[in-house]
């Protein structure tokens, strides 16, 4: 991924559409307190291991807040993703998020569900759902990309290569990621 970024700055968030900055106040065992948080949508991520090329497919992005906290990493490796944002299955949701970002169609008795866990507890507090598919070149149906004004960019990790890259900390990437990679080497490795 080859990103050039200019004219990176910070305002105030009025108006969202995905998350929603509040200040919580509350008493705890007669103490006030207060807290930021950004309530947001709960998500699905997938872990998708492709056959043929013993590998996983991963995400590639430019996230601005990783890269608001450190220039140096003008990308993050993650799982195929999407926020919960209609009422529908969450393995519909992984599966549309699978044709959208990654290019293949999956059956959705094909998508099993790892588990579910909070996110960034001290901000958001929001649920993801994990799951896992296998995929192979025969239910490829396009590039990927993601919809709209996304520039998701794919890539192989082959699965030889995942202890090297879960400590490769020049590589920005989410914990649900290597949770994901554990989950794998534990559960499906020697299946």
């Amino acid at each position: 991924m080859n990103n050039i970024i200019k004219d990176f700055k910070t305002d105030e968030l009025s108006n969202t559409r995905f998350v929603h900055p509040v200040k919580i106040t509350y008493n705890l065992n007669g103490k006030d307190k207060a807290w930021e948080a950004v309530k947001s949508f709960d998500s699905v991520a997938i872990l998708l291991y492709h056959e043929e090329k013993d590998a996983f497919l991963l995400v590639k992005q430019f996230r601005a807040p990783v890269y608001l906290n450190d220039k140096n990493h003008l990308c993050t490796y993650e799982l195929c993703a999407g926020i919960i944002d209609k009422k529908v299955s969450l393995e519909q949701i992984a599966k549309e998020e699978i044709d959208e970002e990654c290019g293949y169609e999956v059956n959705l008795d094909s998508i099993e569900k790892i588990t579910s866990f909070y996110t960034n507890v001290g901000v958001s507090g929001g649920c993801q759902s994990l799951f896992f598919s296998t995929i192979n070149e025969s239910m490829k149906i396009h590039d990927g990309g993601g919809i709209n004004d996304e520039q998701i960019d794919l890539m192989f990790l082959p699965l030889e290569e995942i202890e090297e890259f879960i400590y490769d900390e020049s590589k920005a990437k989410t914990p649900g990621l290597m949770f994901a990679f554990y989950w794998f080497l534990k559960n499906k490795r020697t299946k």
